[in-house]
């Protein structure tokens, strides 16, 4: 029997929030064990519960996600937060990225979309829209550390599909490798560039134009 995942909510629009309740609660395997209405009043609730995972809104009011963030991965760094962003904040999309959230998706998502990012971000994945990828392409430049960098034909494989957004068993059944190969290759690529996730690891990807999409 598997365990649920348990899911917190930070959004301050009150709508939005109960509408985020609703659909997480209909969800299969997964918990609603609390919510919050800014970043303080999270950080304070946040003491008293154990989060699978944190869908954080980004701008609101008397705390927002960036600091809420920062402040939440110092008093545990294995939580999980996953951004729940609209378009127009992409200017906060870096930023969250290198406070070390584990994806993102956009309020304007499916139910579907939805519930694949909580299972995937639960289970130690990362997840990001293409949208949200898309922003990112657009603010990556080229960097010349890339030069002091070098990656094998199959860390390339690996890291072109990441770069896809594709979870470690999707890029294992294409290559033809097994899973913990794949883990294999994705961690020495961490390793290689200093990248706290693989979020990281393709913002280094693209800013340095190892991969083109």
């Amino acid at each position: 029997m598997s365990t649920k995942k348990k899911v917190f909510i930070v959004e301050d629009h009150a709508i939005f929030r109960e509408g985020l309740k609703r659909v997480i609660c209909e969800m299969d395997n997964v918990e609603l064990i609390g919510e919050a209405e800014n970043g303080a009043d999270f950080l304070m609730k946040l003491k008293k519960v154990d989060p699978d995972i944190v869908l954080m809104d980004i701008q609101m009011p008397v705390m927002d996600g960036l600091e809420a963030t920062e402040k939440a991965l110092k008093y545990d760094p294995s939580l999980k937060i996953l951004v729940i962003s609209m378009f127009g904040e992409e200017e906060y999309v870096y930023s969250m990225v290198e406070k070390g959230v584990c994806g993102f998706i956009l309020k304007t998502s499916g139910i579907h979309d939805l519930e694949k990012a909580i299972h995937r971000v639960s289970e130690g994945q990362q997840y990001y829209s293409e949208e949200i990828m898309g922003l990112l392409v657009k603010k990556v430049r080229q960097i010349d550390a890339a030069e002091k960098i070098t990656f094998s034909e199959k860390e390339m494989d690996v890291l072109r599909l990441l770069c896809k957004g594709l979870p470690n068993n999707e890029i294992a059944d294409r290559l033809f490798l097994s899973v913990r190969t794949v883990e294999g290759y994705r961690n020495r690529m961490l390793q290689k560039t200093g990248s706290a996730n693989v979020i990281n690891l393709v913002i280094f990807a693209l800013r340095s134009k190892l991969v083109i999409m």
